[in-house]
């Protein structure tokens, strides 16, 4: 019998998944990065009337032509005079980096990831025979990068630097002067600045910092419906950028990965833009509500310290727990109960820490924590 292919046995299951297959019905879970509430109303009905009225073929690869202009023109704040040939429509968040990574990366080549990290960004690289080098966001830096530590890290093969913020796992935002050292960083290196900006509506005391038009020829945006209109199911994403050759090639390459997005799902997301673009936002009010419990909660208890974040719907708190690992300690919250993700589930830096989503109730949130508390105590030996 014939073997597998290098790239697929180099693939593991990320830690996050581990910990949730491994978990019983009877859980608080803070697992998944998965909203609790329902896509809005209009666009459920929307995309039953599309289907209904024959939207169920192909589209074009780069996708519903109405749906890519309302896109580019949401953008016009930070980088107006785009349109529709600056969009390209995705299967989620993720095809849109895979897509990036095929159209940008060599064998050879390396692109700088952040860490803590998004699990997929490293495989999404070595895919295509590129190396995968991490960057660190660490806590006494309230998880941004560096400029000096970025500096150690290029060489004349890197050809791409990826920023999340919002950030998954930490939650993590910049400031705009520090977008800007960071944009310079990749102007004066001359890479692809690849910007993660799927949590761009989940911000909470302030706006959000996009690097869409700092450098236009340079950037290339990643967003998703799945979190910003709890869509996660749908699978619906796009890639955004000023370059209009790098849009021809992306495009592109869109077609040989899944020629082109769900038909009656564009026209669903058109009419959520058009009829309830401020649903986001509502969500968002919660879900401060959510994070300043849990952060509240987390800074309470001995031996953890917690940094409130300022967007999406995690805390990524230090957890003090003499002789024991992140996955140690997360094992152990599951068997009292709780089920949360391990620090090193998304890379050496992580550990010490542990994901908490809270995208489940605040009573839930508040029972979790009392079993976090009690856990973590027993551990001590308090």
């Amino acid at each position: 019998m014939r073997g597998f292919s290098d790239r697929a046995l180099d693939i593991q299951p990320t830690g996050v998944r581990k910990m949730f297959d491994m978990a019983g019905d009877d859980v608080i879970s803070f697992g998944l990065g998965e909203p609790d509430f329902q896509p809005p109303a209009i666009a459920i009905e929307a995309m039953y009337q599309a289907m209904k009225d024959g939207h169920n073929k192909y589209t074009t690869t780069a996708g519903l032509p109405a749906l890519r202009k309302k896109i580019a023109q949401s953008w016009d704040n930070v980088c107006p005079g785009l349109d529709e040939s600056n969009v390209c429509m995705t299967m989620s968040g993720t095809n849109a980096l895979l897509n990036i990574f095929a159209t940008i990366v060599n064998p050879g080549k390396n692109v700088l990831l952040p860490e803590p990290y998004f699990p997929l960004y490293g495989p999404d690289v070595g895919l295509w025979g590129g190396e995968a080098r991490f960057y660190e966001c660490l806590f006494e830096d309230e998880f941004v990068p560096t400029v000096e530590h970025l500096e150690s890290l290029v060489d004349d093969d890197t050809v791409a630097i990826l920023y999340n913020f919002p950030s998954n796992p930490t939650g993590a935002t910049i400031s705009t002067s520090q977008r800007d050292e960071l944009l310079q960083f990749a102007q004066k290196h001359d890479l692809w600045l690849i910007t993660d900006e799927v949590y761009d509506r989940i911000v909470f005391d302030g706006d959000h910092v996009s690097f869409m038009g700092c450098d236009d020829e340079r950037v290339i945006l990643v967003n998703s419906f799945s979190k910003t209109f709890a869509m996660t199911g749908w699978r619906i994403g796009y890639i955004l950028s000023a370059n209009p050759e790098a849009m021809s090639q992306m495009t592109k390459l869109q077609y040989y990965i899944t020629a082109c997005s769900n038909d009656a799902m564009q026209h669903a997301v058109l009419a959520a833009f058009e009829q309830a673009n401020d649903y986001p936002d509502e969500m968002c009010i919660e879900f401060k509500a959510r994070r300043d419990l849990i952060g509240s909660r987390l800074n309470a208890m001995p031996g953890v310290q917690c940094h409130v974040p300022e967007g999406a719907f995690y805390v990524f708190p230090k957890v003090d727990v003499p002789g024991m690992t992140s996955e140690q300690i997360a094992l152990e919250l599951l068997k009292g109960g709780v089920l949360c993700s391990p620090g090193s589930a998304f890379g050496p830096s992580g550990e010490g820490h542990l994901r908490f989503a809270y995208t489940i109730s605040r009573e839930d949130i508040s029972l979790g924590m009392d079993k976090t508390e009690a856990v973590l105590k027993g551990l001590r030996g308090e």
